[in-house]
């Protein structure tokens, strides 16, 4: 069915800010009482902007698929509303991405007008982003139910037998481990601008290089060489997306972008060289990078990364059982699921060095085992 002119109405909210949060959209025909789609999705942690702006471009995105060409967009978010106008700037860095997405989806209609609307006058949208965000209470309560109600207390191995203990551990796939594992093929994005002079490149959103994109071909071909992949997910920048998209035409799977694998915010020190950083801030960054709770100024601590990574891995076992899926991220959200995988401290992050475009393979078990089969490996570049 093709409308030529459409109402989108949006809605976005999160029970914490950040906390558990959801979306909603209905696309509605001109008269305002048809309802042509809805769209609702539980978007894990996120900000109530975040899942106001995921509203917003699920509802852009149906209203493309029903062919329409003018759109009147209707939110509560008087925050969007102005930034899709032009009238405000959008500031956040963590919103830059999602604003552009949206901004590429207007421009791909004939107009799009952008209204605030009371909330009381959003209630549809808004009903779809609650039950969205009661989705995700669900999940919470899934993965409780497959949970144990403790952890099994480690052996105590006395120091003269640390040797021999640690050589006759099993090989991974003989740990134990019950059940079909999902597994996660973590991809690293391609060479950007910023990779090439080595500055931190967290929320910042430079594009690929050529060869960053030749980077992610090659990557794509090998995933496509592997099949029997389920889906590809995404953080939501564009070096990311990019990489994604080759490997998903590749593979001939559907794409999914989840925020909570977007970059750490590296805050102040975003652009800046790890010389430049230390030299603008020598006693901070000096503890910066022992303490994964310190985050860098005006951003965020890798225990906050961690916290965000580890409800994407939950969320994926409980989603996709005994699934093979790529995850295409950046160096800490890629470190941090192998730290999980391994259970280790967060010295892994410090040490572990991972390469552009590069794979790794971590696995997660129903019972809640765990498993590394590779690290950084770029042999198919």
């Amino acid at each position: 069915m093709t409308e030529r002119e459409v109402i989108v109405e949006a809605d976005g909210g999160s029970r914490g800010n950040p906390g558990p949060a959801g979306y909603g959209a209905a696309v509605y025909a001109a008269d305002h009482v048809r309802v042509l789609a809805e769209r609702r999705e539980f978007i894990g942690i996120a900000t109530n902007n975040v899942a106001e702006y995921r509203g917003l471009i699920a509802g852009l995105e149906a209203a493309a698929e029903l062919g329409a060409q003018i759109v009147t967009v209707r939110m509560d978010s008087k925050l969007v509303v102005e930034q899709m106008s032009g009238r405000w700037k959008v500031k956040h860095e963590a919103m830059i991405p999602l604003a552009d997405r949206a901004r590429r989806l207007v421009a791909g209609f004939e107009r799009v007008s952008f209204t605030w609307i009371p909330r009381k006058q959003n209630s549809h949208a808004d009903r779809l982003a609650n039950e969205a965000m009661d989705d995700g209470t669900l999940l919470d309560e899934v993965r409780t139910a497959r949970e144990p109600a403790t952890a099994p207390a480690a052996p105590t191995v006395p120091a003269d037998q640390a040797a021999s203990a640690v050589a006759a551990q099993p090989a991974p796939g003989w740990t134990g481990a019950t059940g079909r594992p999902t597994r996660l093929l973590l991809l690293r994005h391609g060479q950007t601008e910023l990779s090439v002079q080595r500055r931190y490149s967290g929320r910042g959103n430079p594009l690929l290089t050529e060869l960053g994109r030749e980077q992610a071909a090659r990557a794509a071909k090998m995933l496509a060489a592997k099949g029997d992949i389920a889906a590809v997910l995404t953080s939501p920048l564009s070096r990311a997306r990019e990489t994604a998209d080759a490997a998903a035409t590749a593979l001939d799977a559907p794409v999914t972008v989840l925020d909570g694998l977007i970059e750490t915010d590296f805050g102040d020190w975003e652009g800046l060289t790890f010389r430049e950083a230390a030299e603008r801030d020598p006693e901070l960054h000096a503890r910066w990078l022992g303490d994964p709770s310190l985050p860098a100024p005006g951003g965020e601590s890798f225990d906050q990364v961690r916290a965000r990574v580890d409800a994407v891995r939950r969320d994926l076992v409980t989603l996709y059982p005994g699934a093979n899926l790529v995850l295409v991220s950046h160096v800490t959200p890629i470190k941090t699921l192998l730290q999980l995988a391994l259970g280790v401290g967060p010295s892994l992050l410090y040490r572990l060095h991972l390469d552009l475009a590069s794979l790794s393979i971590a696995e997660f078990y129903p019972d809640g085992g765990s498993s590394v089969r590779l690290v950084n490996d770029t042999s198919y570049l």
